[in-house]
């Protein structure tokens, strides 16, 4: 079998039910739902069963001439439009962009931002005959990744849209993208998985341990093997020895934590804080904890001590960090203003 994007199990279903009404198809689909569960390879699948040749109950067969190449990455109806760091994070396949910029090859830095000659150079392209008077395909991800410029761009794109192409889109919010573009599209959201379910595919991949793995990541299968693969723990050390101090009452050892955390990328640690401070309200609210029931003990006691408020304005500065998490910045002054603000909240009473 070609080398393809195929469903994962808890996209089956939904694939089948959407690709069986092709005949129907919108011209512009958004995929969303929360991020980790699979859009990427969703839309990467959708795409090689659209230009199957010869689809088995809607999805791709994977043998066929079409199909073969997609696998090699040179089918000829078949553009990806990504971000230049997530091309290169991801291999960087011969089909990955709509164009090669010469800004883009003189960078030395890859951008993270989907750019705006990535999309006129699709006009060609548009221009071009289909292979066997079949589908185009344009799979643009993350949709986040566009700026006001590129997005503008679709736009007019979609507002017009090319005869037999189809655009699918990926999205973690929706509600953070133009809304102009979002109106031009058909929106097909994607549940997160039954935790079953992800917990044996997970299993199936080799993850030790994936329960907590799963918990970490709120229920998301494919971002918690991608961070089992990347090493380390669900609940990281550092965080641990912080939920304890924090349940003991004392100020935690904001140097010793820092120290830990030199290196590290920004969005990772502020994400892990974040869902900590997620855990620190949900046990406030006599509710469930949602990502790191190893901590359950010293959350649920920290949480019953300190202040509501002071945990739910931490928790709102941090997604102001986690927004700009990846502009140039004082690495350490960003981990120790952090820490510290956080052992604030943490470590107060009522």
């Amino acid at each position: 079998m070609s080398d393809i994007a195929t469903f994962l199990p808890w996209q089956l279903d939904i694939a089948r039910r959407w690709l069986g009404a092709r005949d129907r198809f919108a011209h512009a689909w958004l995929i969303h739902g929360l991020g980790g569960i699979g859009k990427k390879r969703f839309v990467r699948a959708a795409a090689a069963s659209l230009l199957c040749d010869t689809p088995h109950n809607g999805l791709a067969c994977g043998t066929c001439q079409a199909c073969r190449w997609v696998g090699a990455g040179s089918h000829p109806d078949l553009r990806l439009i990504r971000p230049d760091a997530v091309a290169v994070e991801e291999g960087g396949d011969a089909q990955s962009d709509a164009t090669e910029s010469s800004a883009s090859s003189k960078s030395s830095t890859p951008s993270r931002d989907i750019r705006v000659d990535q999309l006129r150079g699709l006009e060609d392209w548009f221009n071009t005959a289909t292979h066997k008077g079949g589908w185009r395909v344009a799979v643009l991800y993350p949709s986040e990744a566009l700026n006001v410029i590129s997005a503008n761009a679709l736009l007019k794109v979609l507002e017009e849209p090319p005869a037999n192409t189809i655009f699918l889109l990926t999205a973690n919010a929706p509600d953070r993208l133009l809304p102009t573009l979002v109106s031009r599209c058909r929106r097909l959201p994607l549940p997160v998985p039954p935790s079953d379910l992800a917990l044996q595919w997970l299993r199936e991949q080799g993850v030790q341990q994936p329960e907590e793995w799963l918990a970490a990541t709120g229920g998301a299968p494919v971002q918690a093997l991608a961070l089992a693969e990347s090493g380390g723990d669900a609940c990281p050390e550092w965080l641990r020895r912080l939920a304890e101090s924090a349940a003991q009452g004392g100020m935690p050892n904001i140097s010793a934590v820092a120290d830990a955390l030199e290196g590290s990328s920004h969005a990772e640690w502020i994400d892990l804080l974040q869902r900590y401070f997620v855990d620190l309200m949900l046990a406030a609210a006599d509710a469930p904890i949602r990502y790191f029931p190893a901590l359950a003990p010293y959350i649920e006691a920290t949480s019953r001590r300190v202040s509501r408020a002071a945990v739910a304005d931490t928790a709102r500065w941090l997604a102001q960090q986690r927004a700009v998490a990846g502009h140039p910045l004082n690495s350490r002054l960003l981990v120790d203003t952090a820490l510290q603000r956080v052992g604030l909240a943490i470590s107060a009473g009522r």
